[in-house]
């Protein structure tokens, strides 16, 4: 009876897989008496989960907290699930607002998923991949006009504190979920709870939340959930991908909170920074993430991410690496932002790898440029005017000077995401009419109409005129 031996009496206590050995902050080390656990295995020191790290001297697995560690202590009983963290995935998780491991923030039961999947996948193959040079036309005149985001592609909303990027992110929600026939999924990444119920309660409004997924791991969470929660949204982004074989937008607020929640762990665990105390394995992490955003024959995942911006310093690491695997950079600018300009976006600073003649057409394209070269010439002579005057230009530079200021207000525009603080609806502007507009304020060289008339409008209501 080798098998009735083995088996405990229903009375007897739990096995114990493991113990506590040490509590180091939110890093906790667990020691298995035969086979341990592997890398990446959730681990359950009574109610707290772990996920195994690495392995430290006696073999004793040193794992991260995914929930705060009151009241462990040393000896603690710590069981193997056997697996890695892993969420439900399939149409059941559409309309719910979920965490880490896909249990529910909405008050809502536990989603009805048939299956269940580890958030730690790798990226598609090279050769499943597929290029697609299309654009995903926004609504907002700056990015379709200057940094035109790539369906399928990668796309980052860069700026420092308070210049606007969870606005701008909120817009693009606005716009384009409504209009897009795949699912939308929403990533929470370190940022305030407030945001997420103001985004829970605006997509509800909209009408558009069952066709999304939200997820949140926030800034009051442990530097492990942080961690983790976007692979969590990634797995379900990949299953309509590729199980549904459909089109997934999947937004990202802040990518910059999942580089910080890494650095945390990396000094948690011991190890020693590296550049400005940033984590050795920064572009390791950041890629193992980035990669899988990704499209393939089956589907495509656009992703638009907000990327905070320490100290406004564009070549600190984290902003520098994330450049890297952006196919679009929307940067906003400060300076900007305090003139009144919004959305704040940085017309010199910002690019696409789509504003080719061969992806968005000639016309976009000389439109494009010739935005940027009046508003280059404009900055250039900034200087001038502050120290001698606008009078003192030649007629030709005062021209330009008229131009840019033009088109600097004209490329602003109201959000409808801020209605309730502004009083003003939002404006969604076609491309067509942007570059109508654009075309005709580059055109003129006298402005019957003062500069205000062309802050925060919609199209340009007189393009005939002024043609």
């Amino acid at each position: 009876m080798p098998d009735a031996a083995r088996t405990p009496a229903p009375d007897a206590p739990p096995r114990a897989d493991g113990r506590v050995v040490a509590v180091r902050g939110g890093i906790v080390d667990a020691a298995f008496p035969g086979e341990g656990p592997r890398i990446d295995d959730l681990l359950m020191a009574g109610e707290v989960p772990l996920q195994v790290m690495s392995f430290v001297d006696g073999g004793a697995a040193r794992c991260i907290a995914l929930a705060p560690v009151h009241g462990l202590g040393l000896g603690t009983p710590v069981r193997n699930t056997g697996g890695p963290v892993a969420v439900p995935v399939g149409e059941a998780v559409l309309g719910r607002m979920l965490d880490v491991f896909g249990t529910p923030l909405d008050g809502g039961p536990p989603p009805d998923a048939a299956d269940h999947r580890s958030i730690h996948r790798a990226p598609p193959p090279l050769s499943d991949r597929v290029l697609r040079a299309k654009v995903l036309e926004t609504g907002i005149k700056a990015i379709d006009l200057l940094a035109p985001i790539e369906r399928g592609g990668k796309t980052g909303l860069f700026g420092g504190a308070g210049v606007g990027k969870t606005v701008l992110l909120s817009e693009l929600i606005h716009n384009t979920v409504e209009h897009h026939h795949g699912v939308s999924l929403f990533c929470g990444i370190g940022e305030r709870s407030r945001e997420a119920e103001e985004l829970w309660r605006e997509m509800g409004e909209a009408g558009v939340r069952d066709r999304m997924v939200m997820l949140f791991g926030q800034m009051n969470e442990s530097p492990g959930v942080r961690f983790l929660v976007g692979k969590s949204a990634l797995t379900m982004a990949e299953w309509f991908r590729d199980d549904r074989e459909q089109d997934v937008l999947l937004l990202i607020d802040n990518i910059f909170r999942y580089v910080q929640a890494g650095s945390e762990v990396s000094g948690l665990m011991g190890r020693m920074p590296s550049r400005v105390g940033y984590q050795p394995t920064l572009a390791t992490e950041l890629a193992t993430l980035q990669e899988r955003i990704a499209s393939t024959r089956k589907g495509a995942i656009t992703s638009i991410q907000a990327v905070y911006v320490p100290a406004d310093d564009f070549t600190d690491p984290a902003a520098a690496h994330i450049f890297s695997h952006l196919s679009a950079s929307v940067v906003l600018s400060r300076k900007r932002a305090s003139e009144g300009l919004y959305p704040a976006v940085d017309p010199l600073a910002s690019s696409s790898v789509m504003l080719t003649p061969n992806v968005v057409g000639q016309r976009h394209y000389d439109i494009a440029r010739a935005v940027r070269r009046t508003l280059a010439e404009y900055e250039d002579l900034r200087d001038i005017i502050a120290m001698l005057g606008i009078e003192e230009l030649s007629a030709h530079d005062r021209a330009v000077v008229a131009r840019a200021r033009r088109l600097e207000r004209f490329l602003t525009q109201p959000f409808a995401t801020v209605t309730a603080a502004t009083g003003e609806g939002g404006k969604l502007v076609p491309l067509e009419a942007t570059l109508a507009g654009c075309e005709a304020i580059l055109g003129q060289t006298t402005f019957p109409r003062p500069e205000s008339d062309y802050y925060m409008i919609g199209a340009l209501p007189w393009t005939e005129e002024a043609a």
